[in-house]
């Protein structure tokens, strides 16, 4: 009756409302997906996220960053990540930049999402300069982190058609929605491919 897929434990950081976190959620509560989410770890204790995840019974650490600097922060990350055996981390609207230090560790297991269709519009308000631009498109991309922002190896990514009547809200509205299909998509996969390597 155990003969379910071993699932590759992944840790969510969160420093806001959670919505791809509970993307994420949902479909590793699929007994067919590659990955469980293992643990929530948030930066702000105002994050509407860490109520979202206590509701699906995820573990949740909390180390503010008006409590905890980047280094404190990173070194309690790193000690809940070993406790929870962590394989992979996914980054979801969590709003700090983490170290080359903590990243050299985690080479290749770090995934973010980024609303746009990367290498376009890297940093903050992508939507705005989308928008700004007149550009006939925007999108979202998973890709693997490293030293430079938004520079990593994309996964998956979608590219999502610039509306004649769109504004920064509604394009990011409609980004956001695809968003919440491609990051499980992106994570599953990776989860797949280390579980191949592994057996």
């Amino acid at each position: 009756m155990h003969n379910k897929l071993k699932k590759i434990k992944t840790a969510v950081f969160i420093s806001g409302r959670g919505s791809n976190m509970e993307s994420l959620i949902k479909s590793a509560g699929d007994q067919n997906f590659s990955a469980l989410i293992t643990v929530v770890i948030s930066d702000n204790e105002l994050a509407s996220g860490i109520a979202l995840a206590k509701n699906y019974n995820v573990p949740v650490e909390i180390f503010d960053k008006k409590k905890f600097d980047k280094s404190h922060f990173e070194s309690n990350a790193q000690r809940v990540l070993l406790n929870y055996k962590i394989e992979i981390i996914c980054l979801a609207g969590f709003m700090q930049i983490l170290s080359k230090n903590f990243i050299s560790k985690w080479q290749n297991r770090i995934i973010n999402i980024h609303p746009s269709y990367l290498p376009r519009n890297k940093g903050l308000n992508p939507q705005k300069q989308v928008i700004e631009e007149r550009a006939p498109f925007s999108g979202c991309t998973v890709h693997f982190v490293n030293e430079k922002v938004d520079s990593g190896k994309i996964i998956l990514q979608e590219k999502i058609k610039v509306m004649q009547n769109d504004n920064v809200q509604s394009l990011s509205d409609r980004i956001l929605q695809r968003e919440h299909e491609i990051y499980p998509k992106a994570l599953n996969q990776i989860a797949l491919n280390m579980i191949r390597i592994k057996n």
